[in-house]
């Protein structure tokens, strides 16, 4: 993962714990309610991708026992991970794009509840993405994967030759060279692994993305209320479809990029459609980013106006994150495919302790504030998730106070320690396991294995548990005595 040069190293600090008066009056731990929202307090567990699903998609009891755990917690809400809209392969993810899905959902749900007695209500965070190849073999590129053209044929002066000809030439030449022939798509593809953007309007599935997008949204989030869950989150973040839609980088001709305006198109008519087969009694929230954080991306202002748009659609919540594109992106090793958490903009979604002047704590909040003043100021009091390396209970409190957020996502750290909000409501917030921010998860997601945290084996790894495939690792955090 890219890091900042400065490389100053940083560490979690526990902070003012409350006892268990301070902490029922706390601002932290009120309830609240905006619209269909319902929360016994302001906490939160964004979505996180563990890779326990088998590889057609369907729940695990890998997965009930993760989100089991989470909930034991009793946070006020709980986002099940990215869950894949359409019935495609993509590895371990869940899916929810067919109806054969929802009775593995369902144990999910049951497992929620029963494990926070009801305390912690459960969403399911909606995801579309496009194909990413891996990066391949140099050779195999350019004997199987390149489509040879008459560009091609003309910069070797190889006009009349055979196609198996032209592949040989192009295998003898170095990188330079290479890159003087092969288009920047065709370098990418050799160098990263071919990959779709919302942009390729000349491929008829990628064309025909906002004609196809929103009733599959909406029906996975008919089935997501089938199967017992409290709302959904449509995932409008990061570097997957409808996050590129709104990318300042959409630059589509046909209605759907180019302004802010065309841009959010799809996200307005996906909600529209959602919220007509669901009612106005579900919950449905969104991701979205308050900066992509990439050189011509979009920024804070555009941002507020898609944050304007979505809350006057009804939203019942805007949970903020920011950065992770593709676009920055590390190269990948051959064989694997980008991620993208390994570029500058994935450090701002996931910063770690080594760090710049700002450190790794709360880099979304002032953006985050931005926002909700914005929003207040235009006549909305929809609910901020705000998120970003918060750990300890003054920071949540402060961020809080200041206007960055109504909710606080604790991701690492309730990965990290699942029991933080039990802990903290019971005046016992020096028992908190505290994540030290090396991400060693955010590893183990890059490299698709199931995630787990550090910690959690040296507290714990050999007290009786299930362990990971390589048995070298706990599935789950040890029990909270």
């Amino acid at each position: 993962m890219w890091k900042p040069s400065q490389r100053i190293k940083y560490a979690p600090t526990p902070g003012f714990w409350p006892n268990q008066a301070e902490a029922r009056d706390s601002q932290l731990f009120q309830p609240i309610t905006y619209q269909a929202l319902t929360l016994r307090d302001r906490t939160w567990v964004p979505a996180m991708v563990p890779w326990r699903a088998l590889e057609t998609g369907e729940v695990t009891e890998d997965n009930v026992d993760w989100y089991g755990r989470f909930a034991r917690g009793k946070p006020g809400g709980l986002v099940v991970e990215a869950t894949g809209i359409r019935d495609v392969p993509s590895g371990p993810l869940l899916r929810i794009g067919h109806d054969r899905f929802i009775p593995g959902l369902t144990r999910l749900t049951d497992r929620v509840r029963q494990e926070s007695q009801g305390d912690t209500k459960l969403f399911i965070q909606l995801i579309d993405f496009l194909a990413v190849r891996r990066r391949p073999e140099p050779a195999k590129f350019l004997n199987r994967f390149l489509a040879i053209t008459e560009s091609h044929r003309q910069a070797l002066g190889l006009e009349n030759a055979s196609e198996e000809d032209v592949r040989l030439a192009l295998q003898k030449l170095s990188p330079m060279e290479l890159s003087e022939i092969l288009t920047t798509r065709e370098i990418e593809a050799l160098n990263y692994g071919q990959r779709e953007r919302v942009t390729d309007t000349h491929l008829p599935h990628i064309a025909d993305l906002p004609k196809q997008l929103p009733a599959l949204f909406a029906q996975a989030a008919r089935r997501a209320r089938t199967a017992g869950f409290d709302g959904i989150e449509l995932h409008f973040a990061h570097a997957y479809t409808v996050a590129s839609f709104l990318s300042r980088t959409n630059d589509r001709d046909d209605s759907y990029g180019g302004c802010a305006e065309a841009r959010v198109k799809l996200a307005l008519e996906i909600i529209d459609a959602v919220r007509s087969t669901v009612g106005r009694d579900y919950v449905v929230g969104t991701r979205i980013l308050t900066e992509e954080c990439i050189p011509g991306g979009s920024t804070i202002d555009d941002s507020l106006y898609y944050a304007e748009q979505f809350a006057h659609q009804g939203l019942d919540y805007i949970s903020l994150s920011r950065g992770g594109k593709f676009d920055d992106a590390k190269q990948p090793k051959v064989g694997w495919a980008v991620y993208p958490y390994t570029g500058p903009s994935g450090y701002e979604c996931m910063p770690q302790y080594l760090s710049d002047e700002f450190g790794p704590f709360g880099r979304n909040l002032s953006p985050a504030t931005v926002i909700r003043k914005h929003l207040h100021r235009s006549g909305s009091t929809v609910p901020i998730i705000v998120a970003g390396g918060i750990h300890n209970f003054d920071q949540a409190e402060r961020a809080i106070d200041s206007g960055s957020g109504d909710i606080i996502g604790f991701a690492r750290q309730a990965l990290a320690d699942p029991d933080w909000f039990e802990k903290v409501r019971q005046g016992r917030g020096n028992e908190v396991r505290l994540c030290v921010y090396s991400n060693y998860c955010e590893g183990l997601d890059q490299k698709h294995k199931q995630v787990t945290c550090n910690l959690w084996d040296r507290s714990a790894l050999n007290e009786p548990c299930k362990k990971t495939e390589d048995g070298k690792r706990r599935l789950i955090a040890p029990d909270w005595p």
